[in-house]
């Protein structure tokens, strides 16, 4: 059956007063619960708190009362949980007519420091039309937009596809509970035409974005240790070398510090031509803020503010060096005492936890294994160096879009913001991309998402820009509703 089109203003005044009425006062009480992943809290299912959020998900999709929907919670052993919703297509046909997936997770990441004194990361408050708190940007958002962009559809009477829904509680850790899910509920999820996922980015809040690639991750901890117990360091000093320099030359065969590039080649790929076009034409949109979107660090310098500053002021390269380039991060740090207990010690050792983000082309299993020789291989003054992987993820490239599913991502764009849908590259990783493309090979991919300039996921005062929020639930409802 052919594709029909909404009425996009009842559409937006449907979607518009569900998120001022209820999905706002839902997210809320989401934000208020610590359901951290499982990789920050071991003790995930004793806490109860993923638990927390997966029913209270689960009651509110039931209370919409969606003709022909049907829920489940579903538990593997020994794994997070996920929610399974499936609505059954109005719209007749073959029993093989593709189905559209929708996607979220419901975990968190953990607190982090730096929280504006009125904010906090379990301690939601709405202000200008942003809602404050850990996670419901990233995205606890996505089971309730979803579940409201099959209402809008629904309330217009028009045919739909067959949809369905896996909201996930891992992926904060590397979704890696989900493919055990997707391999057990392989034939329920149906022939996947469409997949919109909810966990992406926006160059602004002023159009529709569609993510166009993912960078992968490799992440682990590497420790180097000289001593067995810690030395007074007037007396080791210059005998005993540090471990703090030690790691510094070990990262050194790893990244030139000077530039920040990564220098094997092996971990580098080419920038395919149509990404690099569409990364042209997003920078002549985005412009500085590109870079100018982030909190630099700033101070007072001969009366003048001085301003930390970018590795680059270009934007197409600042585009591409976040979303093609490989880049090392330190997220974290062990065997370092706290400034107020730091004496005259020399450390017997220094761990710090790595975060290699990948091009979206190179395999990240294969990265990790060349990641764990380069840096332990021959130790400077034969210390003990280890890296111990915590975990990896490929990247993810678009497939090609078809005709159907640009000109339903423009319409929808012009109709719900008045501007064209913009193509954007995002540096994060969604570990769950890679496994649909390879599963649904035909599926066309809309993952978009509400992480514009400033929201901050995983940072402090992150937020939710609740009307880019509503403009993109009604969005998507458009798009589902003109897929043929």
């Amino acid at each position: 059956m052919p594709a029909t089109a909404l009425d996009a203003a009842r559409v937006f005044d449907q979607v518009n007063r569900q998120w001022d009425d209820d999905i706002v006062g839902q997210l809320s009480t989401y934000i208020a619960i610590p359901a951290k992943s499982p990789g920050f809290d071991k003790d995930w299912a004793a806490h109860g708190h993923i638990e927390t959020v997966v029913r209270n998900a689960a009651r509110w999709v039931e209370s919409q009362k969606v003709h022909g929907l049907t829920l489940e919670i579903v538990r593997l052993p020994g794994r997070t949980p996920v929610l399974f919703f499936e609505v059954a297509g109005t719209r007749g046909g073959a029993a093989s007519a593709p189905t559209v997936l929708m996607y979220g997770h419901l975990d968190k990441q953990p607190e982090f420091s730096g929280w504006r004194s009125d904010l906090g990361p379990w301690t939601p408050r709405y202000e200008d039309g942003k809602l404050y708190g850990r996670g419901g940007a990233d995205d606890g958002y996505a089971v309730y937009a979803s579940i409201a962009a099959v209402q809008a559809i629904k309330a217009q009477g028009v045919p739909h596809p067959r949809i369905v829904g896996l909201i996930e509680t891992c992926e904060e850790s590397g979704s890696y509970d989900l493919l055990p899910y997707v391999d057990a509920l392989r034939t329920r999820l149906g022939e996947v035409g469409l997949v919109v996922c909810l966990d992406s980015g926006a160059g602004n809040y002023d159009q529709l974005w569609l993510t166009t690639s993912l960078r992968g991750m490799a992440s682990g901890t590497l420790k180097v240790q000289i001593l067995t117990e810690g030395v007074h360091s007037g007396d080791a000093s210059g005998l005993v070398p540090s471990s703090f320099r030690i790691m510094r030359q070990v990262l050194d065969r790893l990244e030139d510090s000077h530039t920040g590039r990564l220098l094997p080649a092996r971990f580098h790929c080419e920038v395919p031509p149509d990404r690099l076009a569409q990364a042209r034409a997003t920078a002549a949109i985005l412009g500085d803020e590109l870079y100018k979107r982030f909190p630099w660090a700033h101070y007072d310098c001969g009366g003048a503010t001085a301003f930390a500053l970018p590795t680059t002021t270009d934007p197409v390269q600042a585009l591409l060096q976040r979303t093609w380039a490989p880049t090392l991060s330190v997220t974290g740090a062990d065997g370092l005492p706290s400034l107020q207990d730091a004496g005259n010690v020399l450390r017997p050792y220094t761990a710090f936890k790595l975060s290699l983000r990948l091009p979206p082309l190179v395999d990240a299993a294969r990265a990790v294994q060349e990641l764990k020789a380069l840096l332990e291989d021959n130790a400077p003054y034969q210390a003990r160096v280890t890296f111990e992987p915590g975990g990896a993820a490929t990247g993810w490239n678009a497939p090609a879009i078809t005709p159907w599913f640009e000109q339903a991502l423009q319409h929808a764009s012009q109709s719900q913001f008045g501007a064209p849908c913009g193509y954007i590259g995002q540096g994060g990783t969604i570990p769950l991309m890679n496994m649909l493309s390879e599963g649904f090979p035909a599926a066309q991919m809309m993952v978009c998402g509400v992480l514009g300039p400033r929201s901050n996921a995983h940072g402090p005062n992150e937020f939710l820009h609740v009307p880019y929020a509503k403009r993109l639930t009604a969005a998507v409802a458009e798009v589902i509703a003109r897929m043929p």
